[in-house]
């Protein structure tokens, strides 16, 4: 068993793309803990999908064996966390996990919105944090002024970062250095107190059912140990106790501050709740660790099989998808223009685009995706509350009292010349501004959005004004009571479920406006005229009529009397008028996701 003193436990925290995952290839490399033969780009990242986007989604642990300058032998352990907002929950309960950070910042971009996002969740964990400018070989990098940005914009003292190239390999060994002489070992922990560990994580392997992540901060845990989780109050039997170097190895017992996994026949990931007290059965521990808030999914969107007879292989993949993420929620829903399908909560728009690559490219189903949506909360008029997830089921008006939609604290950092575009952007958002300040030639604005604007095209909308220097980061606000209406789109006359969404009523005209424009150009023409109508309520706000084609039934007629014409015309028009009351429009599949994609 490790002694306490020569343990650090640490995350790497950064925003996207400054070079987390590469800095832990080189901590992995330089110690020797992968073979040279067995070393790959991302080693930590091993879905297809974290390597293509080059992103991380799931945090990953590695235990690295470290002999420092002054000859002591050092077990490391690092979890490399996800830089993305959707997934900050990963990053805060890894957080809890370890006892410090490495705060790695790009010396040429300098500090962005997610930097300070995740700094801020180590700061609340009481982390120590070492500073380290990574990419200082790039010739547009600027260590000395990115570190007195971190200074002014974060407060922690930047005088010795280290300064580092983890693609190089340069500064690499000050790196190890610093994590052992700066960072704190895990403060107490004895072995012989009943056991006391957390479930950082868990996920779920084919052939060992699942596998769960767990720190341990008192007591000792074995193999063949009956342990018990307190949330849940399930007993299990620990079949296999290991560490990550990044593959498996089996140990013999984990003490206090180690990290390492095990698996103990648990069938399902719901069953192993992410931040639960795992204990011995006989002797258990007076106190259960404050747990931390399970994630709550923030964005709704249905997923619908592109053909109808998919249906099954796609609730196959959903079930298998929430084996390993616990925080994607889903339920059976159907549509009348679209079959049978599901509706999906996830954490974020990433975290949406993710789940559905996934499913496309590991299950090999075309999907369709509804327009994402947002839980609002309705109070009628008896005082009672419901939450609305999908704009369908929205019941009648007359009993509605008022409506309430979440609102984010939206944090934007982006070079000066960009800032009166994206102020605007706000502003068109329903922005509220909250504050405006500068970190060097750097803007940071804060603004009180609603979400159900954001979650639309904002993101996208924000990195074409500024060329994509914008850095965004938001946090959930709460629910605050608007003007909102249900906007409901008819075509020939009939309601399209999939279509309706929620709008402000200042922005509702314009809205509907460009959504029947755009299905007047996608929807084909039939042998009558069909209209398309954007209403609220009863009342119709925006139109368009698709015009019908027509045959020249007068072709036959040359010369003559003029009435035989005029007979022929009006039995065609008394057709038309016949075909429109019984006929059937058939929107393709395509105008669906085309009109669902208001980028325009």
């Amino acid at each position: 068993m490790t002694p306490l003193d020569r343990i650090r436990n640490f995350s790497i925290v950064a925003h996207i793309d400054h070079g987390k995952s590469t800095l832990a290839d080189r901590l992995i490399q330089s110690t020797n803990t992968v073979a040279e033969r067995d070393m790959q780009e991302q080693l930590l990242d091993s879905m297809d999908i974290e390597r293509e986007r080059g992103i991380t989604i799931k945090a990953n642990t590695v235990r690295i064996d470290y002999t420092a300058n002054d000859g002591l032998d050092y077990v490391l352990n690092l979890i490399d966390t996800p830089g993305h907002v959707d997934f900050a929950y990963e990053v805060s309960r890894s957080m809890r996990a370890v006892e410090g950070s490495l705060l790695v910042v790009d010396a040429s971009q300098g500090v962005e919105a997610q930097t300070l996002a995740n700094v801020y969740t180590a700061i609340e964990a009481d982390h120590e944090i070492v500073p380290v400018l990574n990419k200082v070989d790039l010739p547009a990098a600027e260590p000395e002024r990115v570190a007195e940005q971190i200074e002014d914009v974060i407060g922690i003292d930047s005088t010795d970062a280290c300064l580092i190239s983890a693609k190089t390999g340069i500064g690499i060994p000050d790196v190890l250095e610093a994590i052992v002489t700066r960072l704190p070992s895990p403060e107490s922990g004895d072995p012989d107190a009943p056991l006391k560990a957390m479930l950082v994580d868990s996920w779920y392997d084919p052939y060992l059912g699942v596998v769960v992540l767990v720190r341990i901060m008192e007591g000792t845990l074995k193999k063949g140990d009956q342990i018990r989780m307190m949330q849940t109050g399930a007993k299990y039997g620990v079949d296999r106790i290991g560490v990550f170097r990044p593959k498996m190895e089996n140990m013999p017992s984990l003490g206090p501050g180690e990290i390492g996994f095990i698996t103990a026949s648990i069938k399902q990931v719901r069953d192993t709740k992410v931040g639960d007290t795992i204990t011995h059965e006989k002797r258990q521990t007076p106190e259960p660790l404050p747990g931390f808030k399970p994630s709550q999914p923030v964005v709704f969107c249905g997923l619908f099989p592109v053909d109808s007879s998919e249906f099954e292989d796609l609730r196959d993949a959903i079930e298998k998808l929430a084996l390993n993420d616990a925080s994607f929620s889903s339920e059976m829903e159907t549509s009348a223009a679209l079959g049978f399908g599901f509706r999906c909560g996830f954490l974020g728009l990433l975290h949406l685009e993710v789940i559905r690559d996934r499913i496309e490219r590991e299950y090999n189903i075309e999907l369709i995706t509804t327009a994402p949506s947002v839980i609002y909360h309705i109070y009628q008029k008896d005082g009672t509350m419901h939450e609305l997830h999908n704009p369908a089921d929205m019941p009648d008006p007359s009993t509605i009292d008022h409506l309430e939609e979440p609102r984010i604290k939206a944090t934007i950092m982006v070079p000066d010349e960009y800032l009166g575009d994206v102020l605007k952007l706000c502003q068109d958002r329903r922005g509220i501004q909250l504050d405006l300040t500068y970190a060097g030639s750097r803007a940071m604005t804060v603004y009180d959005l609603p979400l159900n604007e954001v979650v639309f095209d904002f993101y996208d909308r924000l990195k074409s004004v500024t060329k994509g220097y914008a850095s965004f980061d938001y946090q959930m606000e709460g629910y605050r009571e608007d003007n909102l209406v249900k906007m409901s789109i008819l075509v020939n006359d009939e309601p399209v479920d999939a279509l309706s969404t929620m709008v402000h009523r200042d922005r509702a005209e314009m809205r509907g406006r460009a959504m029947c424009e755009k299905l007047k150009d996608l929807i084909p023409r039939h042998m009558f005229k069909i209209p398309i109508q954007a209403a609220i309520g009863g009342k119709v706000i925006a139109r368009e009529t698709l015009s019908a084609m027509r045959k020249d039934v007068t072709a036959k007629c040359y010369g003559g009397d003029a009435t035989r014409k005029k007979k022929l015309l009006e039995k065609q028009k008394a057709g038309k008028k016949k075909m429109r009351q019984f006929g059937k429009v058939d929107i393709p599949q395509e105008a669906f996701i085309s009109a669902l994609k208001m980028d325009d």
